[in-house]
């Protein structure tokens, strides 16, 4: 059966490989991007999702072509590198204005239709990042974190209408990231240990998970009846990172940590 799925951020990465994917099984897909694109699977609604006022004009543009909305994925989000002392107020304010009100205002965008119509899906893109605070990249892991505890109260507030909110937190996946982040200046004193932690980042990220593969996951999740809270979705090394943290000493836990990111 046809939906009608708005997904964020799909001029490129995982959004892009979203749309085209949902496009392709037959769904009707409107991607929301500031940067147009052309797809004969995807419709592209230029939209920057941080401005209250396109992210209406959006959401009425599309209601004048489809009943209803069936899918929300919200996907748009960016990264910030660097350390937590060297972050600017503007580079912490841009990354939560589209990480979280973002998000936010798209749900608050799509909820009014899918209340009218007892119904509807809404996937926040997380980030196993956000479970726990990664080494020069505590503004983003906070950022996906207040994402993640905005979707828990929400998913209360909308139960009576059959609508089912959830969270799914990514490993890395193997996209352009690197180029859209936010990366703070770095005084001296972190220098070194920063250049040897962001190489290492990017390695992993260019080892990820292939977009598409994020894509089918999701297919799975939208056929189930009853969502969970959170969902997890990457590399075993990288999922296997949040249970540890709830299961370990948090001493110990670090330390393994601190390894990982080649920090020890």
């Amino acid at each position: 059966m046809s939906k009608t799925i708005i997904i964020t951020g799909t001029s490129s990465g995982i959004g892009f490989a979203l749309a085209e994917y949902f496009g392709k099984k037959g769904h009707k897909v409107y991607g929301l991007s500031r940067k147009n694109v052309e797809s004969p699977h995807f419709k592209t609604v230029p939209t920057d999702i941080t401005d209250q006022a396109q992210v209406k004009n959006a959401i009425v543009e599309i209601l004048n072509t489809e009943n209803r909305i069936d899918v929300l994925i919200n996907n748009a989000g960016m990264g910030m590198v660097g350390p937590v002392e060297d972050a600017t107020q503007d580079e912490i304010l841009k990354l939560f204005n589209l990480n979280l009100v973002g998000s936010v205002q798209m749900m608050s965008g799509v909820l009014p239709k899918m209340r009218d119509q007892k119904s509807g899906q809404i996937i926040n893109i997380s980030s196993i990042g956000s479970e726990m605070g990664l080494p020069f990249r505590g503004f983003y892991s906070a950022s996906k974190s207040a994402l993640d505890k905005v979707t828990e109260a929400v998913r209360y507030e909308v139960s009576p209408w059959n609508i089912q909110v959830c969270t799914l937190h990514l490993g890395d996946i193997k996209t352009n990231i690197a180029d859209h982040r936010v990366k703070s200046e770095v005084s001296e004193p972190y220098k070194k240990v920063f250049d040897k932690v962001y190489s290492l980042m990017n390695a992993h990220v260019d080892q990820g998970t292939e977009p598409v593969d994020v894509a089918r996951y999701i297919e799975t999740l939208l056929k189930k009846n009853n969502w969970k809270a959170h969902y997890y979705f990457g590399k075993f090394g990288q999922k296997i990172g949040v249970p540890l943290k709830w299961l370990l000493p948090q001493n110990f836990y670090e330390n393994l940590m601190k390894k990982y990111n080649k920090l020890d």
